[in-house]
């Protein structure tokens, strides 16, 4: 007997560039969590937004099922990415296996996870300190990346994480830096937007880490993924100020 070809390619940069895009461009996810009653499957709507370290957070009701699931078994499973017109299934999408933690509400944790939450949902601040309203962090474990037809990947949960020592001293000064990237290119959100293929809008840069930066425009969301993780602040600025060589027409 021979032994079927796998279908699963091996995993590259292409691939976890991709991956982590998927993740960190995503408004909303799928989250399927176990029923502590059934134990069936059970899957719902969140928002999502992610850490500095590039790991997704949710902010959820305490009345909601999938929070209460989450109480009783942490592990979920969340899947982003949007299809457009066509073959729903022609389109990249991402399956990422996590381990819930909650956030203690007086933690400088959740300070820094409300922030960057509220730079990308601001209507969630009608209800975000809400007392029955709780932030998760979802661990990465492991993921599945479906790149379209013939473009399967298996990925580990550190693929999908920025793994950086200054990712503390970036957080602390994360409006700092934008502002000061904004003010030294005016024009760097609405190039990388173009570069990146974006439909034209007002777009602005609301979020940055160590892997890239986070531009918004109404409701559409985009992700920049710089080639490299940037390892101290200064080497921030210097791959920023290089962006324009590695996105195409920039």
């Amino acid at each position: 007997m021979t032994d079927k070809p796998s279908v699963l390619r091996e995993t590259d940069a292409e691939a976890r560039k991709l991956a982590r895009t998927l993740l960190r461009s995503a408004r909303y996810a799928a989250i399927a969590v176990l029923d502590p009653e059934t134990g069936f499957p059970f899957a719902s709507r969140v928002l999502v937004g992610t850490d500095i370290d590039g790991a997704p957070v949710i902010l959820v009701s305490g009345l909601s099922a999938h929070t209460r699931a989450l109480e009783k078994d942490r592990r979920a499973s969340l899947l982003t990415g949007e299809p457009g017109k066509g073959d729903p299934l022609a389109y990249a999408r991402l399956t990422t296996l996590c381990l819930a933690e909650p956030v203690e509400r007086d933690s400088d944790t959740h300070a820094r996870i409300r922030t960057r939450f509220l730079a990308r949902h601001a209507k969630a601040n009608l209800y975000i300190d809400f007392p029955d309203f709780r932030f998760f962090r979802l661990a990465p474990q492991s993921a599945s990346l479906n790149g379209g037809f013939g473009r399967a990947y298996v990925l580990t949960g550190e693929d999908l994480l920025i793994l950086s020592p200054a990712n503390e001293a970036v957080a602390a000064r994360a409006d700092e830096i934008v502002r000061d990237l904004v003010e030294r290119d005016p024009n760097l959100a609405s190039a990388t937007a173009t570069g990146l293929k974006a439909p034209k809008g007002n777009w602005r840069i609301y979020g940055l880490d160590c892997g890239g930066f986070d531009l918004i425009s109404g409701d559409l969301l985009l992700r920049c993924e710089l080639d490299t993780v940037a390892t101290d602040v200064n080497a921030l600025y210097s791959h920023i100020s290089n962006i324009k060589y590695s996105i195409p027409e920039i």
